[in-house]
This record gives structure tokens, C-alpha cells and sequence, in this order.
């Protein structure tokens, strides 16, 4: 029994001592468990970093599989095809190395500037010029690794994908994808350059008084400063070596046309853009055609010539055409074209005599630019100006010679139309006579003549001088024609006699002493003054020479049937005097004579005439009619009054007598008419 006891006790611990070497087992094999847990959550990444590793490493261990030729000559291709590349890549950073100073002002350095643009411009010649042979020679090295297994596909594909990229990049816009656009900000900046070099230097031509053009009031325009001319010079050459010469033009142009304009405002030329419609005659814009002739003178001369000049020194180094283009412009837009459209106006408005000197007025002051007009004009690029002024120099001759010619005509037309009824001298007389003495006078008949010579040379006809005086002799006989026939048109004799002496006097003493009556000669003149005494003598004698008749004194100084009957005859005797005095006054009043030196004559000879007999009459029998009770009847004037009634006859008065610029041709016909009534 304790035999059984012992062994059951003994058997207990061994199973306890198993339980616990059980136990122990237990913890160490959860130990290892965690421990190679661990060590499992370690390895997932390292296993995915080999994954990610393992094709690099079977693109390098696929070399050790390629050809043995092939990999030997692997390394001079790809030598090749590096140094290129590498080549391009340093141009290529060299180029962004130049961005900061081509972003800076070019005014603080402009021929560091121009230095450094150079250089850009230089780097992508050479870009351009080898980028696609680098592309060219890394396609080369692509494909050999290709063919010869040497690199791993998914590599090579890579490489195609980046070589296939810069192919369309450089195909597209080679120069700004190769600088990002820094030549063309670069450009524009020297643009920018270009524009403010010559706005801050040029100034509008300065004037003290622009209504004083012909006394020195302009002051002589100054060129650009050399230095300005030598910058700008400088900017084109780079400009225009990168295609940008237009742009430079559209530039210079603009500003100094600007400049120009500026100058001319001050000259107030709103009257260029007159229309024909704008105005009736010539004689409206007469002032106008005077400020014409200077003001084209002086941007000629002053302005265009200046231009053309510093056309010449900027653009010189470019050739010929390309600056006579760029002056071509700015005269054109500057208003050397609205200059010639006035001229073409003035040509197209009605047709009058004035009209014949305003023209010639525009041919002379054209001819004397005429050597400026060739020199300035002259080339083709200034083939509208020409044109321009071929036609207005045609307008003008043909307009000149046409009323000219017609001149003679229009005055015999007026011959049919009624005499003034002032007895006065006509508009058309005191107007030809002026008009042809003008025609024959220093300033004219040069420029009349040349005119001439020139309308009837595109005729194929010969012009001589002594045609044209020829011309104005016979308008002037057919002056003394209508004054003649005129004379005769006159119902009263009395008034007829007086505008005969009126105009025999005008014409001598308008013409005595001019180059009109130098050719007319002292016969003429001689003649004209007889005829002027003879109408005088008989126009007194007819008028108030009549009137002393009626004061006779026959029956009153022998008188014997007493006193009553000689105040009724004196009464009688006043009487008719009075009513001739007043009829012959009321007749002779609304006439005229227009020469002063005539009328106080003519004025004191009728005085003369008639008040001292007047007054003898009156001092020896006035006294018999004072004391009747209607002697104002009788005696109606005194001696005083009726003197200054004779003395202040015919006088002018406002309206009634005209100037030359009265004459005018419509439809044919010269309207030379003061009146409805009165040839003027």
C-alpha cells in the first residue's frame, strides 16, 4: 500500500516537471513566433524595394547578356552623341544666364545692351543651327541600343518619349522655345528705346509770331544731336537684323510726323479743309491764298526739308528707298497732301477775274519751290505728292490761260448792258483798267507769261511775249468801245456828257505814268484829256450854264413904269431861276464823280458859274421882293446856301462806287454790275 502510494507521489512530479518543461517550450516558441512576426513585418518593405529595384538591375545586368561587339562599341556612340547634347545644354544655360541684364532699362547702358543682345543672338544661331543635329545624334544612339539589346526597352522608350518631345518643340517655334520669348522682350524694349530717344528730343519748331512767316520770325530747325543719331543707328542695326525694320519705320514716322503736325498747328491751318462748297467766289478765301503761298513755304523749307535731311543721316546705312519711304510718310501725314488738296480747291471755284491772280498767285509761289519740290519729292516713293502736284500745276495753268483768253470776250459782253444812271466810271471800266495794269506789272507778267508759255507749249504752240500785251491793248480799246456806246445809250445829254467825262478822265489818270500807259503812249493820253475837257465844257454849258440866263437884267435898269412893276418882274425872273435851280439840282444830285480832283473842279467852275451872278442879282433887287409877304418864295436861297448845294454835288457815297473785286464771270457772262441798273 505505501509502495503505491510512493510510486503514485513519484508519478505526480514527473508530470509536473513535464508540465512545466511544457510551459517553458511553450513561452520560447512564442518568443520565436513574435520574433519572426517581427522580422516579417521588416522584410514587406525590403521585398517591395527589391521588386522596385529589380528591373534597374535587370537593365544593368542586360549589358552582361548583350553581344561582345556590341558593348565594346556602346561607349564611342554614345561619346558621340554626348558631346553635342552637352554642348547644346551649356549654349543653352549661357543663354539663361543673360536674362537679367536683357530685362533691364537699355538707356542706363545701350551699348552694353546691344553687346549682351549680340551674344543672345549669337547663342541661338548656334542653338538653332545644332539642336537638331544633337537631337539627331541621341536618335542615333537610341536606335543602336535598340538593335543591339544593349538597354532595357522600357529605358529606350523613355528616351524615344523625350527625343519625340523636342522634335515638335523645335519644329514649332524653334527661337522661343529655345529662349523662353527673351529675344523678343529684349526687342521690344529696344523699340521702346527707339520711340523715347526720339520723342524726348524731338521738339515742335518754335515760332514767335506764326502770322510773321516772311520777317524772320522762324527760328531755323535744329537736327537730332549726333549722339541721338549714332543711338538710334545702333538700335536699328539689331532691330533690323532681326526682321523688325517696319516696325522702326511705323515708329519714326509717327513721332516725327507728330512733330511736325505740332509745328503747323501753330500756324492755324483750318482753312486746308475748306470744300468748294464752303465758299461762293475766290474773293471769300483771297486771305486765305495769301497764307498759303507762306505757310507752304515755310514747312518746305523749314520743316519738310529737315525731315528729309534726318531721314538721310538715321536711315542712311539702309539704302535709298527705305528712307525716302519713311520721309515719303511723314510729309504725307504731316499735310504736305492737304497743302496741294487746297490748291485743287481754289482751281475748282467759280470762274472770275480775281480768280486769274489768285492762280497765278499759287503758280508762283509754286514755281518758286519748284527746284525744293524736286529735290524733296523727287523719288518714287513720293509718286502721290507728284502726282499731286502735276495736277494742281494743271489746274492752275489750263484755269490761268482760260480766263485770260476770255477776258476780252467778257468785256464786249458787257458793252449790250444799260450805262450807270449816276454818270459815274463802271466797276468794269475803273476794274479793267486796274485789272490789266496789275496783269503788266512786275509781280504778274513774269509768272502770266510763263503760264502762257507753258498752257501753249502742251498745245505744241509757240508763245511770244508781245501776244500778250497785244491781249490787254485790245481789252482796253474794247473798254473805250463801251464807254463810247455807253455815251450814246444815254437819253439825257446832260448825264451822258457827264459819265463821258468821268471815264475819259479815269482812264487818263489811272493809266498816265503805268507800264499799261507806256504802251498806250502820250497820243493816247492826249486825246483821252481832250475829250475829257470837251464833255466837261459842253456838260457846264448845257447844265448849270443855263441858269445865269434866267437872272437877265434887261427892263429893270431903264425901267420907267414905276416900282410895282419891277418887283413883279424880278419875282418873275426868281421864279424861274428857282425851278430851273431845282430841276437841274434835283436831275444832277443822285450823279456822281468819282475823282476827287475832277469833282472840286468841276464844283468850282459850276460855283463859279453861277454865284456871283447869283449874288449880284440878288444885292441889287433883292430888296425889292424882302418886303413882300411871300418873299421866301422868291428869294428861296441865299447866296451862301446855294454855294454850298453847287459845292457838295457829287460826291460818293457808301455803296455806290465799287472796287476791282467787284468783277465776276458766271455762266459765261461777266456780272459787272454795280446796280440792276448800273454797269460797274
Amino acid at each position: 500500500m505505501a509502495e503505491s502510494v510512493g510510486t503514485s507521489v513519484k508519478g505526480d512530479a514527473e508530470r509536473i516537471q513535464n508540465l512545466m518543461a511544457a510551459r517553458k517550450s511553450l513561452k520560447l516558441s512564442i518568443e520565436k513566433s513574435r520574433v519572426l512576426g517581427l522580422a516579417l513585418a521588416k522584410a514587406g518593405p525590403r521585398l517591395d524595394e527589391i521588386h522596385q529595384r529589380l528591373p534597374s538591375l535587370e537593365a544593368a545586368v542586360r549589358p552582361i547578356r548583350a553581344d561582345k561587339d556590341a558593348l565594346v562599341a556602346v561607349g564611342g556612340h554614345i561619346n558621340r552623341a554626348v558631346g553635342p547634347a552637352a554642348a547644346v545644354l551649356k549654349v543653352f544655360d549661357a543663354v539663361h544666364g543673360l536674362e537679367k541684364s536683357l530685362l533691364s532699362d537699355p538707356r542706363n547702358d545701350l551699348p552694353g545692351y546691344l553687346s549682351v543682345l549680340k551674344r543672345l543672338e549669337e547663342a541661338l544661331r548656334f542653338l538653332g543651327e545644332n539642336c537638331g543635329l544633337a537631337i539627331q545624334w541621341l536618335e542615333d544612339i537610341v536606335e543602336y541600343l535598340e538593335d543591339n539589346s544593349v538597354a532595357d526597352e522600357r529605358y529606350l522608350s523613355n528616351l524615344k518619349k523625350s527625343l519625340k518631345n523636342l522634335r515638335e518643340l523645335q519644329s514649332e517655334d524653334e527661337r522661343a522655345r529655345l529662349d523662353g520669348g527673351l529675344l523678343d522682350a529684349a526687342l521690344d524694349k529696344l523699340e521702346g528705346e527707339f520711340r523715347r530717344l526720339l520723342t524726348e528730343h524731338s521738339v515742335p519748331l518754335p515760332m514767335s509770331s506764326p502770322s510773321a512767316l516772311g520777317e524772320q520770325a522762324v527760328i531755323a530747325p535744329s537736327p537730332l544731336p549726333v549722339t541721338v543719331i549714332q543711338k538710334l543707328q545702333a538700335i536699328l542695326g539689331r532691330l533690323i537684323a532681326n526682321n523688325r525694320l517696319e516696325k522702326c519705320i511705323s515708329i519714326y514716322v509717327d513721332v516725327r510726323g507728330s512733330t511736325v503736325r505740332a509745328s503747323l498747328q501753330a500756324l492755324d491751318l483750318d482753312y486746308l479743309e475748306i470744300s468748294v462748297t464752303e465758299f461762293n467766289d475766290v474773293q471769300s478765301i483771297e486771305g486765305y491764298i495769301a497764307k498759303w503761298g507762306r505757310h507752304l513755304e515755310f514747312a518746305v523749307k523749314h520743316l519738310f526739308e529737315a525731315e528729309y535731311k534726318l531721314c538721310n543721316e538715321v536711315f542712311e546705312r539702309i539704302g535709298l528707298d527705305v528712307w525716302m519711304g519713311c520721309f515719303a510718310k511723314i510729309a504725307a501725314q504731316a499735310g504736305i497732301l492737304a497743302f496741294l488738296q487746297f490748291g485743287k480747291t481754289v482751281t475748282e471755284s467759280k470762274k472770275d477775274p480775281i480768280k486769274l491772280l489768285k492762280l497765278l498767285d499759287i503758280f508762283a509761289s509754286l514755281n518758286k519751290l519748284r527746284l525744293d519740290f524736286n529735290k524733296l519729292f523727287g523719288g518714287a516713293a513720293c509718286s502721290e505728292i507728284q502726282n499731286l502736284t502735276r495736277d494742281l500745276i494743271k489746274r492752275v495753268i489750263d484755269g490761268a490761260a482760260e480766263i485770260f483768253w476770255e477776258l476780252l470776250n467778257q468785256v464786249e459782253i458787257t458793252r449790250q448792258a444799260p450805262p450807270p444812271p449816276d454818270g459815274g466810271v463802271p466797276r468794269m471800266v475803273s476794274f479793267i483798267t486796274g485789272y490789266c495794269n496789275t496783269l503788266l506789272g512786275d509781280d504778274y507778267k513774269p509768272i502770266l507769261t510763263q503760264a502762257l508759255v507753258i498752257h501753249r507749249s502742251w498745245k505744241h504752240q509757240k508763245f511770244q511775249e508781245r501776244l500778250l500785251v497785244n491781249e490787254i491793248l485790245e481789252i482796253i480799246k474794247a473798254v473805250e468801245l463801251n464807254v463810247e456806246a455807253w455815251t450814246k445809250a444815254y437819253e439825257d445829254p446832260i448825264i451822258a456828257n457827264l459819265f463821258a467825262m468821268n471815264n475819259h478822265h479815269h482812264l487818263y489818270k489811272h493809266l498816265k505814268g503805268t507800264k499799261l500807259g507806256h504802251l498806250l503812249g502820250d497820243s493816247w493820253f492826249r486825246e483821252h484829256e481832250q475829250y475829257k475837257d470837251y464833255y466837261a465844257a459842253i456838260f457846264l454849258r448845257d447844265s448849270w450854264g443855263k441858269l445865269p440866263g434866267h437872272l437877265s437884267r434887261e427892263g429893270l435898269i431903264l425901267f420907267s413904269g414905276g416900282r410895282a412893276t419891277a418887283r413883279d418882274l424880278v419875282k418873275k425872273r426868281l421864279k424861274t431861276f428857282n425851278e430851273a435851280f431845282d430841276d437841274m439840282y434835283r436831275k444832277l444830285s443822285p450823279c456822281l464823280i468819282p475823282e476827287r480832283d475832277l469833282r472840286e473842279k468841276i464844283c468850282q467852275q459850276i460855283v463859279q458859274t453861277v454865284v456871283p451872278v447869283y449874288r449880284s442879282y440878288m444885292q441889287n433887287y433883292g430888296p425889292l421882293v424882302e418886303q413882300d409877304g411871300n418873299s421866301g418864295k422868291y428869294s428861296k436861297y441865299s447866296v451862301q446856301t446855294l454855294e454850298q448845294m453847287l459845292a457838295s454835288l457829287f460826291q460818293p457815297r457808301p455803296g455806290r462806287y465799287g472796287s476791282f473785286k467787284g468783277a465776276k464771270v458766271n455762266n459765261g457772262a461777266v456780272d459787272l454790275r454795280r446796280t440792276t441798273s448800273a454797269v460797274v
